[in-house]
């Protein structure tokens, strides 16, 4: 499996940096290709790449913590290629259980 979506970084909310795990977002319009979850995968950022946690929601959303990146990426080009599916897209009862998962997530990628 591995799929490659192209396009240039977007604000969002602000509600993983909150969480700790700041992301890179991008409106695209195809991702309904994949079903909404959690996969793991790659990032290509000016020249570097990142091992990065991609989530795809149901807005057709999709955003990736990039592992070890810590600039400011807004407008920047990326390409996301996604290689394995971790998990389906689900909602938690409190940010501890979110930050708990988002954590083993990550190990995973």
């Amino acid at each position: 499996m591995s799929h490659i979506f192209t396009g240039k970084v977007v604000h969002g909310d602000g509600y993983g940096r909150k969480l700790g795990f700041p992301t890179v977002n991008l409106h695209i319009q195809d991702i309904e290709l994949l079903p909404p979850g959690v996969y793991s995968g790659t990032v290509l950022m000016e020249n570097s790449e990142y091992r990065a946690g991609i989530v795809i929601s149901h807005q057709n959303k999709i955003e990736a913590h990039l592992i070890g990146y810590s600039g400011d990426a807004y407008g920047k080009e990326v390409t996301l290629i996604i290689k394995k599916f971790l998990r389906k897209y689900e909602k938690f009862n409190t940010e501890e259980e979110l930050i708990a998962q988002i954590t083993k997530d990550i190990s995973q990628c």
